[in-house]
């Protein structure tokens, strides 16, 4: 008997879908690398909050995140595609759609900040972000119940983030 928002392990080519919607949103996410310049004067001259974290934490935390909710948007697809009952194929095609928005302002925030040196607007695009995700998160939950809770660790990273842009901007 299966448990309601669980869905099966997945085999061979479902784990490949997995890993290539990790890669895939990683590749997305890089979208807004070109825009990042530590290094720039602009950023040298803002005054951080003390619990800015060391530079090469963004290079570890981010991959690590954009992985996983490529693999929790792999998860409800799969939960999707497969489903016999049209409720929860209809419950993954909504989920996946409000996951396409945050991921896209998530992609957004960098040209705003970095791009336009606009902590204020970089600020206001984490504040629309965060709902956003809190909501994808309850969507996954009606799909697949581990894909949600492969979002909970991003959900958190976006408060940091709002919380160290919020300082940036209040600082300067």
């Amino acid at each position: 008997m299966a448990i309601p928002g669980r869905s099966r392990l997945p085999n061979r080519r479902d784990a490949l879908l997995i890993v290539l919607a990790a890669v895939a949103v990683n590749l997305i996410g890089a979208a807004g690398v070109p825009f990042t310049a530590t290094g720039s004067a602009w950023f040298a001259g803002l005054e951080l909050p003390a619990y800015y974290p060391p530079g090469w934490a963004f290079g570890v935390v981010w991959p690590v995140l954009y992985a996983l909710i490529g693999a929790a948007a792999a998860l409800v697809y799969l939960r999707g595609r497969d489903a016999r009952d049209a409720r929860i194929a209809r419950d993954a095609r909504a989920a996946l759609g409000l996951f396409a928005v945050q991921l896209g302002l998530n992609v957004a925030w960098s040209p705003v900040f970095w791009g336009l040196e606009r902590p204020d607007l970089g600020l206001a695009v984490l504040v629309a972000l965060l709902p956003l995700v809190a909501a994808t998160i309850l969507a996954f939950d009606r799909v697949d119940r581990r894909a949600a809770a492969l979002l909970v660790p991003y959900l958190a990273w976006v408060c940091f983030a709002t919380a160290l842009n919020y300082g940036i901007w209040a600082l300067n």
